[in-house]
């Protein structure tokens, strides 16, 4: 039910340029998702009354995610006034008149804070009476961030920051986590007081919560059970640890629900995945975007799998597959290659250093050894031996292939598209089929064999095949 008395601001108007890339910060990769996927994907689970975005840095990028990820969003652009204050400032303008709740503001830039620890956040909030309520956390080292220095009857004092501290004050392990929820009204009349007559002329949120005190108003800090939970994200060694993070969470919800995943260290799962229970994921596997894998699967070792369905009690074995899709019972590799479009019906196996694109292989089906198999269908329960190929490409255009079911084709056949054979219909070994085979015929492009007696004496004599073929006798 949509909580008609929250609003949330999604602060994404941060450059990141600690991150050193092209790629705005807020855009980076986490468990398939960009790291303000997480926190869109969190504000949506709060189900609040409106979400206002603010954006600035490469704005019309991070618009387009947000749009698909969050779409009742309304976005705020940040003007040439810089800092959080003013971020909120005119996230609050942009809110309705007649809305008159909370406001929660969260950083895109912290991607592991969770829903409930936010709900927590708001029930104290609202149980409370303070005109705000923040989350604050105990970190190993504090060094660097503000102090949360209470008053005698356990409520915020006030928020030191570390280089106007005092040595006492640095003693203090509570932090500002950066994470905040407001009563409506006294923001609005807090935020109208902030200046930028600061060091780095900016309008800074955090003295709003200074403003509130000075005004007489009770604010609360609510501290999180882990303080990974608000850790943010600033550069590439930050992204990795919450990655590792993350992922460890992904990997023991997974076993907690009767996956076995044998290394847990060695396995990434990204967060859009699906296992079902009974599913086996040996070491070196990666489960990448929408992956979906049906009970008895086993996955590994060394594998790697994007938005691909993998049916019940089937085996994929060192494996690099995109958008492929791999029957109930089938077999695939070792060292196999699917590309999109691979479609492998029940049974069926892609065996050792097979490439498959755009195929259709139908139930029961075998591609063993050494194949390449693009812009086909292949039916039910033929055999197409090592090295038999679909030569799909004139140099200009691609062309399909169509082999029926019950095919054999012998090793080293080249099926040239487009080209179409029968059910039930054989190839001889090394045939080039350039023209369609009828079912239940024998496809060959056989020449006369011709032994040239005496060449190697002739052309290549001394060498070693010279002396052993006159050893022979023959």
């Amino acid at each position: 039910m949509t909580d008609q008395n929250l609003a949330i601001v999604v602060l994404a108007a941060g450059q990141g340029t600690r991150m050193k890339s092209a790629t705005p910060k807020l855009l980076h990769p986490l468990a398939g998702m960009p790291i303000v996927g997480h926190v869109l994907a969190t504000a949506k689970q709060l189900d609040a009354a409106h979400v206002v975005s603010v954006v600035r840095h490469e704005r019309d990028r991070l618009v387009e995610v947000i749009s698909v990820d969050l779409p009742e969003s309304v976005i705020v652009d940040q003007d040439e006034v810089p800092g959080t204050g003013r971020a909120v400032e005119l996230a609050v303008a942009a809110l309705p008149a007649d809305f008159s709740g909370d406001v929660l503001v969260v950083n895109g830039d912290v991607p592991l804070l969770d829903a409930g620890t936010l709900r927590e956040l708001i029930e104290k909030h609202r149980a409370g009476g303070a005109a705000a309520t923040i989350l604050s956390s105990f970190p190993a080292d504090a060094t660097g961030y503000g102090r949360i220095v209470r008053t005698e009857s356990g409520h915020l004092d006030r928020i030191v920051e570390h280089k106007d501290a005092t040595d006492a004050e640095r003693e203090i392990g509570e932090i500002n986590a950066g994470i905040y929820l407001f009563g409506l009204s006294q923001l609005r009349d807090q935020l109208a007081a902030l200046t930028t007559d600061n060091a780095q002329g900016e309008k800074y949120l955090t003295d709003v919560i200074g403003l509130l005190r000075t005004a007489g108003f009770d604010v609360d800090a609510l501290p999180v059970s882990e303080s990974w939970l608000v850790e943010g994200i600033n550069d590439r060694a930050q992204l990795s640890e919450a990655a590792a993070k993350l992922n460890a969470l992904i990997v023991r919800t997974w076993q907690l629900a009767g996956v076995t995943i044998q290394d847990p260290a060695t396995t990434w799962i990204d967060v859009k995945t699906r296992l079902a229970p009974d599913v086996t994921i040996l070491p070196g596997t990666q489960l990448r975007g929408a992956t979906v894998v049906e009970t008895g699967a086993v996955i590994g070792p060394d594998t790697t799998l994007l938005d691909c369905e993998v049916g019940e009690n089937a085996t994929v074995k060192r494996t690099d597959g995109t958008l492929a899709v791999i029957g109930a019972g089938a077999t695939v590799g070792p060292f196999a290659y699917l590309r999109p479009g691979t479609i492998l019906g029940a049974d069926g196996k892609i065996g050792t250093f097979v490439e498959t694109k755009n195929a259709v292989i139908g139930a029961g089906t075998k591609l063993a050894h050494f194949n390449y198999v693009g812009d086909a269908q292949v039916g039910e329960k033929s055999n197409l031996g090592a090295g038999v190929i679909t030569a799909n490409y004139d140099g200009v255009n691609k062309h399909r292939t169509e082999i029926g079911s019950h095919v054999r084709a012998s090793t080293n056949t080249v099926f040239v598209a487009p080209v179409r054979m029968g059910d039930g219909a054989y190839t001889g070994a090394g045939t080039i089929v350039r023209k369609d085979v009828p079912a239940g015929a024998l496809a060959l492009t056989v020449a006369p064999q011709r032994n040239i007696e005496g060449w190697v004496a002739q052309k290549r004599p001394g060498t070693d095949a010279a002396t052993a073929a006159e050893e022979s006798g023959e």
